[in-house]
């Protein structure tokens, strides 16, 4: 009897149900599809928007240098004085011979007016009409002839004043007062450059443009508008304080690099932009539609090296699926397709859990500056109490 009871007793023990274990518990964040701004960090170098060399025009010995070195000059500023002695009095001389010129046109005049009349009563023949008639032109031709000899002497005269062509920072001069000089000489008197507006002149790879062009022919990816802003960053790793603008492409790829260049366009009231300076510029391609962001952290790789994240389904099974990942926005991977709107993709704990297993999924938020997660109820409750917070 006491070997039946036994027996009976490890018989119900062995029927009696397991407890059930605890599950697992992890954080997740769920999904939803927006657009994303699409933007490229290129390398570029920072160049003037406009330069001016400047070259005397006549020769000459400069009398005077009348600019600050390295300061701001503005367009039409007298910048250098050449000795003007030897053009003013080829101007004197023009002149002269344009009031002889003058002088001698109404007496031709008078001299045909009296002729036409004697034709009419045969007292001079009609060849002293005619020689009358081309005196008077010859006395026109040679005005003419004197007033552009004095235009030339007059021009001549005002190159001895060389002035600034165009507005901006001037470099320091080549030449001090007393250096001879000559016309369209090769070397520059000196250089200006203006600064505000500046360029800034940025490389792109033609991969990338085929790339991008591919994605606009599929629909992945629409412009986000005909005027693309560019921000700027600078060679310390902050961001310049102005936005610029797109203003062209060149239309030739260089055979040597593979590479084509872009132009923006900054304001620079500061200066603080220099010719020759290395930057990045940000540029803002285009919107990709209905897209996702996956957190960094949530993403792994498999033995075939594809993206792979683990997913909690309706049923609170964890799920594996491979990714196709486009490119990093931030802290997140872009993904476009295979995913569906409030998808719960596991961003800690999915080490410790594997596919199939039922686990317990809390929903929590990512700060996108610290990384650090946030319980979602704790962020929407700080979102509520806070006017004006813009919820991601």
């Amino acid at each position: 009897m006491a070997v039946g009871l036994l027996l009976s007793a490890c018989n119900e023990k062995a029927a009696s149900p397991a407890p059930p274990s605890a599950q697992m518990p992890v954080s997740v964040v769920s999904l939803r599809p927006q657009p994303v701004a699409i933007t490229a960090e290129l390398p570029g170098r920072v160049s003037a928007s406009l330069v001016a060399e400047v070259r005397p025009q006549v020769n000459g010995i400069i009398k005077s240098r009348l600019f600050k070195e390295g300061g701001e000059v503005t367009a039409g500023t007298v910048l250098y004085e050449i000795d003007p002695a030897s053009y003013q009095a080829s101007y004197d001389s023009s002149a002269a011979a344009l009031q002889k010129a003058e002088a001698a046109v109404p007496s031709a005049q008078a001299k045909l007016d009296r002729y036409r009349d004697l034709v009419r009563q045969s007292a001079v023949s009609k060849q002293d009409l005619d020689d009358a008639i081309s005196a008077l032109a010859q006395a026109n031709a040679d005005v003419a002839s004197a007033k552009a000899s004095l235009a030339t002497a007059k021009i001549n005269l005002d190159y001895t004043k060389v002035v600034a062509p165009i507005g901006g920072r001037i470099d320091k001069s080549s030449l001090t007062p007393g250096a001879l000089v000559t016309a369209s000489q090769t070397d520059a008197l000196t250089t200006i450059r203006q600064l505000d507006p500046i360029n800034v002149d940025i490389t792109q790879s033609s991969t990338n443009l085929l790339k991008f062009r591919s994605a606009l022919a599929e629909g992945r990816l629409k412009l986000s508008g005909p005027n693309v802003a560019v921000k700027l960053r600078l060679d310390t790793g902050t961001l310049y304080n102005q936005d610029g603008r797109f203003e062209f492409a060149e239309a030739n790829v260089d055979q040597t690099t593979g590479t084509f260049t872009l132009r923006a366009e900054f304001p620079n009231p500061d200066r603080l932009l220099l010719p020759g300076m290395y930057a990045r510029a940000i540029l803002q391609e285009g919107i990709a539609e209905n897209s996702y962001l996956v957190p960094q952290r949530a993403v792994g790789r498999n033995t075939k090296g594809e993206a792979t994240a683990k997913f909690v389904n309706k049923d609170g099974k964890v799920e594996e699926r491979v990714l196709v990942t486009r490119r990093t926005i931030g802290n997140n991977w872009l993904v476009d397709t295979g995913l569906s709107d409030g998808d719960r993709v596991i961003v800690e704990g999915g080490q410790l859990v594997r596919v199939g297993q039922t686990v317990t999924a809390n929903e929590v938020t990512i700060d996108e500056a610290s990384g650090e997660l946030r319980p979602a109820a704790q962020r929407a409750a700080a979102e509520t109490d806070t006017p004006g917070t813009v919820k991601n």
